[in-house]
């Protein structure tokens, strides 16, 4: 059977999100995947990046990031997803991106896709569960696969216990309060096997 084809769909603004995404990818290729790290495209106007010295500096050091496209979903047997919260919801960057996926939903080539997000915000209840939840809807509509970690792995507990998808607290310095390299290639690496299982049957 051939690989998995995982793409790993992200949004950051000064970098948090890219680290998980990173991470995503190496638990992944462990898992024996193929992988595509996507960033979707920044829609904020230049003065606002420009006044965000962090900001701008992510944005000039990921400049050579792919960003995602329709052809790269319907490649993708399995996406994991890995956004900032923005009121307990998706940023506009990934939900524009959404939006345009109505002409593959429409010829069924989104169904039984392998699913899986992660998200991060301000502090512990900034609605990173919330978020993860927002985006799960759409997947549902678009009839994919949803692979929570849930609690199959005992890094869940180290990184903060979501069951809904690894998600990061940042502090005002931009550091990450918990643990959770171990928790996201956990949640990569079960993505990948589900994905592998639905792949094998429906061959």
């Amino acid at each position: 059977m051939a690989n998995v084809k995982l793409a790993v769909i992200y949004y950051s603004s000064t970098g948090t999100n890219y680290k998980l995404a990173k991470w995503a990818e190496e638990g992944a290729k462990e898992a024996g995947a193929e992988v595509k790290v996507l960033k979707v495209e920044e829609l904020a106007p230049e003065t606002a990046i420009e006044s965000n010295p962090a900001w701008k500096a992510h944005v000039e050091a990921t400049k050579d990031v792919p960003t995602a496209t329709l052809d790269d979903l319907e490649w993708a047997d399995a996406i994991i997803f890995s956004v900032p919260t923005r009121f307990g919801n998706v940023p506009s960057q990934l939900k524009q991106f959404l939006d345009t996926t109505g002409g593959l939903w429409a010829q069924g080539k989104l169904t039984n896709k392998v699913v899986s997000a992660m998200s991060s915000a301000g502090n512990s209840h900034g609605g990173q569960e919330q978020t993860i939840l927002s985006l799960y809807t759409t997947m549902m509509h678009w009839g994919a696969i949803i692979a929570a970690p849930g609690y199959t792995d005992q890094s869940a507990f180290v990184s903060g216990g979501n069951p809904y998808g690894t998600s990061v607290t940042v502090d005002q310095e931009g550091n990450m309060v918990e643990d959770v390299e171990a928790a996201v290639k956990h949640q990569a690496k079960r993505t990948v096997q589900v994905a592998e299982w639905v792949k094998k049957g429906m061959e």
